[in-house]
């Protein structure tokens, strides 16, 4: 049985100047149809998105799209890959892709891959989630990024590393599986409440 049932792919809907970003898109496809898991996306057809939800339907694994309907026109070009669900907008969009999914991809994109990803990896951190969230780093694509991880971390913004990041699929799907997920911020107060609850008890009978 697979560690993952499905893993979501936040990508650009461009291919972006290099080809090695859809290969890289190719390759993750064929890797989770290998691990017997399942791909959710944002359901366009154009760019990386279609790179990834074409190498998966192509060597017979599932695909779910979840894409806003005043961006189906914008994203799908041709038929749609898999099984895709319009919805109302983007807030809709990414609550379904994340109750979908057991784990989280960001491969090359823009704008929106990144609002994608920060969103996932700020329901970990604060404990809204406990699915782990990955980079996967084509081409040096993520290093400027992971820079800048550094100097927040630096200048006492940001924890923990909460990113796991590998150039090629097989070493990131990997370290995902084997991820071992931090106490969120809500929980960690939670249990600091729980011990400090009978202590205030005690002092309260003293």
């Amino acid at each position: 049985m697979p560690r993952f049932a499905n893993v979501a792919v936040f990508c650009g809907a461009r291919p972006g100047n290099d080809p090695a970003y859809a290969a890289a898109a190719k390759a993750l496809g064929q890797e989770l149809v290998a691990r017997g898991t399942g791909l959710v996306y944002g359901g366009g057809s154009n760019g990386l998105m279609g790179s990834v939800s074409r190498a998966v339907a192509e060597a017979g694994g599932t695909v779910s799209g979840f894409i806003p309907a005043d961006l189906a026109p914008v994203e799908l070009s041709g038929d749609a890959v898999g099984t895709t669900v319009v919805v109302a907008d983007m807030h809709e969009r990414k609550a379904r892709m994340a109750g979908a999914a057991d784990a989280f991809i960001a491969m090359p994109g823009g704008f929106g891959t990144l609002e994608e990803l920060f969103e996932m990896v700020t329901w970990l951190q604060l404990g809204y989630s406990n699915k782990p969230v990955g980079l996967l780093n084509v081409n040096g694509f993520w290093n400027h990024f992971l820079a800048f991880i550094e100097h927040a971390q630096g200048e006492g913004f940001i924890g923990r590393r909460l990113l796991v990041c590998e150039e090629c699929p097989v070493k990131l799907l990997d370290a995902l599986e084997t991820f071992v997920t931090p106490l969120g911020f809500i929980q960690a107060a939670q249990q600091a409440a729980a011990c400090e609850a009978p202590a205030a008890a005690e002092e309260a009978r003293v």
